[in-house]
């Protein structure tokens, strides 16, 4: 996985962005370290410079995605064609996670805009097929569970 740079006021990324990828970057340690969630996720914003909106988005994200990991892995699995959870890639398994958990959880953000910023973050840290695949889980579980409200917020 790529090292983040440390992001200033001037930056071409939107601060939503940087959250998103801040919590990206988070579970990942998380996975890879085995730390604790709080001092995982407080080396993650160490590395970043946030208003405090933006901190509370990336903390709220954090959190709930954390919080919900197995009910995330639920849902996903059901979007799954031939294939098993165990067996996407770890990056793209947690890009999955922190958007669904944004579509399902998060009603300030446009479910568009989540699955946009999911694609672009697995074309930054992941494989070139990986933006495709996440794009079309994304848009299945959008279609299917956000639109006919069957897993309510």
């Amino acid at each position: 996985m790529k090292t983040p740079e440390k992001h200033g006021k001037n930056s071409k990324y939107h601060s939503r962005r940087q959250a998103r990828e801040c919590v990206f970057q988070g579970l990942y340690a998380m996975e890879i370290s085995r730390n604790s969630r709080d001092k995982t996720f407080a080396d993650m914003l160490n590395r970043y410079s946030f208003d405090e909106n933006t901190k509370s988005f990336a903390s709220s994200l954090y959190i709930k995605t954390l919080d919900q990991k197995q009910f995330l892995e639920r849902t996903i699995s059901k979007f799954l064609e031939n294939w098993e959870l165990a067996r996407i890639a770890l990056l793209d398994n947690l890009i999955l996670q922190m958007a669904v958990c944004e579509l399902l959880f998060f009603d300030d953000v446009p479910p568009k805009v989540s699955i946009s910023e999911a694609i672009e973050i697995a074309k930054k840290y992941s494989t070139d097929d990986s933006s495709g695949f996440v794009n079309g889980i994304l848009d299945s579980v959008f279609k299917e569970v956000v639109k006919k409200n069957i897993i309510s917020h």
